[in-house]
C-alpha cells in the first residue's frame, strides 16, 4: 500500500503540472466556466500557473522518498487544503462556482486528510508517536 501511494503522488504531482502548463500555454480560457477576461486577469491566472507548477513538481519529488520528504510533503497537502479553504470563502463572498470547481473543491478539502493519514501509516517517525 506504500506503493500505491507514492504512485497515486507522483500522478497528483504530474496532474498539476499538466493543469499548469494548459494554463500557461492558452491562459484562462482553460478555466471550465470562464469568460474573456483583461490582460491583468489573464496575466495573475498564468502567473499563479508557474506556482501550481512548482507545487506539482514538488509533490512529483516528495514521491520519490516520502519517508525522508515527509515534511515537505505535509507541508504541501495543508497548502491545497487551504486552496480548498480559500474556495469556501469565495463562495461565501461571491457565490457557488459551476459543478466542475464544485467538485475540485471537494477534492481539495478530501484528498489531503486522506493522503496525510494513508502517510501517517506507513512513513511516520515511531519514535516520535
Amino acid at each position: 500500500m506504500a506503493t500505491t501511494l507514492k504512485i497515486l503522488i507522483a500522478i497528483f504531482g504530474i496532474t498539476c503540472m499538466i493543469i499548469a502548463l494548459v494554463h500557461i500555454a492558452i491562459g484562462p480560457s482553460a478555466i471550465p466556466g470562464s469568460v474573456p477576461v483583461n490582460a491583468t486577469m489573464d496575466s495573475e491566472d498564468r502567473f499563479y500557473a508557474t506556482l501550481f507548477l512548482g507545487f506539482g513538481a514538488a509533490l512529483l519529488w516528495c514521491s520519490q522518498n516520502l519517508r525522508a520528504r515527509g515534511g515537505v510533503f505535509q507541508a504541501l497537502l495543508l497548502v491545497f487544503f487551504l486552496g480548498g479553504v480559500a474556495r469556501c470563502v469565495s463562495a461565501m463572498q461571491v457565490g457557488l462556482p459551476n459543478e466542475f470547481f464544485q467538485l475540485m473543491w471537494a477534492l481539495e478539502l478530501i484528498l489531503p486528510p486522506l493522503f496525510w493519514l494513508w502517510w501517517r501509516k506507513y512513513y511516520r517517525d515511531p519514535a516520535i508517536g
